[in-house]
Protein backbone atom coordinates (compact mmCIF):
# COMPACT_ATOMS: atom_id res chain seq x y z
CA UNK A 1 0.00 0.00 0.00
CA UNK A 2 1.29 3.35 -0.97
CA UNK A 3 1.52 5.87 1.80
CA UNK A 4 -0.55 9.14 1.51
CA UNK A 5 0.56 12.51 1.99
CA UNK A 6 -0.74 13.56 5.17
CA UNK A 7 -1.63 17.68 3.81
CA UNK A 8 -2.91 20.16 7.33
CA UNK A 9 -5.65 22.96 6.36
CA UNK A 10 -4.67 26.35 7.69
CA UNK A 11 -6.66 25.72 10.90
CA UNK A 12 -4.89 22.84 11.37
CA UNK A 13 -1.60 24.26 11.17
CA UNK A 14 -3.00 27.57 13.41
CA UNK A 15 -4.18 24.61 15.99
CA UNK A 16 -0.88 23.22 16.23
CA UNK A 17 1.07 26.38 16.08
CA UNK A 18 -1.54 27.54 19.43
CA UNK A 19 -0.81 24.26 20.96
CA UNK A 20 3.04 24.24 20.84
CA UNK A 21 2.81 27.97 22.06
CA UNK A 22 0.28 26.97 25.05
CA UNK A 23 2.96 23.99 25.67
CA UNK A 24 6.35 26.40 25.66
CA UNK A 25 4.45 28.79 27.90
CA UNK A 26 2.67 26.58 30.45
CA UNK A 27 4.54 23.51 30.79
CA UNK A 28 8.35 23.40 29.12
CA UNK A 29 10.14 22.88 25.26
CA UNK A 30 10.40 19.19 26.75
CA UNK A 31 6.58 19.27 26.52
CA UNK A 32 6.53 20.85 23.60
CA UNK A 33 8.84 18.51 21.53
CA UNK A 34 6.67 15.55 22.73
CA UNK A 35 3.54 17.07 21.32
CA UNK A 36 5.64 17.22 18.09
CA UNK A 37 6.82 13.73 18.29
CA UNK A 38 3.09 11.89 19.36
CA UNK A 39 1.79 14.51 16.14
CA UNK A 40 4.39 13.66 13.68
CA UNK A 41 3.84 9.95 14.82
CA UNK A 42 0.62 10.22 14.26
CA UNK A 43 0.41 11.54 10.77
CA UNK A 44 2.68 8.88 10.21
CA UNK A 45 0.52 6.56 10.67
CA UNK A 46 -2.76 8.18 8.96
CA UNK A 47 -0.27 8.58 5.60
CA UNK A 48 -0.20 4.64 6.10
CA UNK A 49 -3.40 3.36 7.34
CA UNK A 50 -5.94 6.72 6.78
CA UNK A 51 -9.45 4.29 7.22
CA UNK A 52 -8.29 3.28 10.47
CA UNK A 53 -9.62 6.13 12.43
CA UNK A 54 -13.41 6.51 14.16
CA UNK A 55 -15.58 8.05 12.28
CA UNK A 56 -18.01 8.63 15.50
CA UNK A 57 -18.49 12.37 14.37
CA UNK A 58 -19.19 11.82 10.87
CA UNK A 59 -22.75 11.11 11.79
CA UNK A 60 -23.15 13.36 14.13
CA UNK A 61 -21.82 16.34 12.10
CA UNK A 62 -23.36 15.05 8.72
CA UNK A 63 -19.62 15.33 7.45
CA UNK A 64 -19.75 11.42 5.59
CA UNK A 65 -16.08 10.12 5.97
CA UNK A 66 -14.46 12.43 8.89
CA UNK A 67 -12.38 10.22 10.95
CA UNK A 68 -10.49 11.03 13.85
CA UNK A 69 -7.41 9.79 15.73
CA UNK A 70 -6.09 10.41 19.02
CA UNK A 71 -2.24 11.67 19.80
CA UNK A 72 -0.69 9.44 22.07
CA UNK A 73 0.25 10.44 25.44
CA UNK A 74 -1.71 13.64 24.68
CA UNK A 75 -5.42 14.75 24.95
CA UNK A 76 -5.27 15.78 21.41
CA UNK A 77 -7.34 14.34 18.31
CA UNK A 78 -6.40 14.85 14.67
CA UNK A 79 -9.82 15.29 12.62
CA UNK A 80 -9.03 14.20 9.12
CA UNK A 81 -10.79 12.70 5.65
CA UNK A 82 -9.29 10.32 3.52
CA UNK A 83 -9.15 11.70 -0.19
CA UNK A 84 -7.94 9.73 -3.50
CA UNK A 85 -4.27 10.58 -2.84
CA UNK A 86 -4.23 12.53 0.42
CA UNK A 87 -4.99 12.72 4.10
CA UNK A 88 -6.84 16.11 4.39
CA UNK A 89 -6.63 16.81 8.20
CA UNK A 90 -9.34 19.79 8.86
CA UNK A 91 -8.69 20.50 12.61
CA UNK A 92 -6.03 19.17 15.63
CA UNK A 93 -8.24 19.51 18.80
CA UNK A 94 -7.83 18.94 22.61
CA UNK A 95 -10.00 16.55 23.40
CA UNK A 96 -11.95 18.14 26.29
CA UNK A 97 -13.38 20.73 24.07
CA UNK A 98 -16.89 21.21 22.16
CA UNK A 99 -15.80 19.00 19.23
CA UNK A 100 -19.10 19.43 17.53
CA UNK A 101 -18.60 23.16 18.24
CA UNK A 102 -15.42 23.74 16.48
CA UNK A 103 -15.42 21.54 13.99
CA UNK A 104 -18.93 23.11 12.58
CA UNK A 105 -16.54 26.35 13.19
CA UNK A 106 -14.27 24.87 10.54
CA UNK A 107 -16.72 23.53 7.91
CA UNK A 108 -18.33 26.73 7.35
Amino acid sequence: MKTKPVILRKRAAQDVDETIAHYLGEASAQVASRFIDALERATSHLGRHPASGSSRYAQELGLAGLRDWPLDRFPHVIFYFEREDHVDVWRILHGRRDIPAWLRESSV
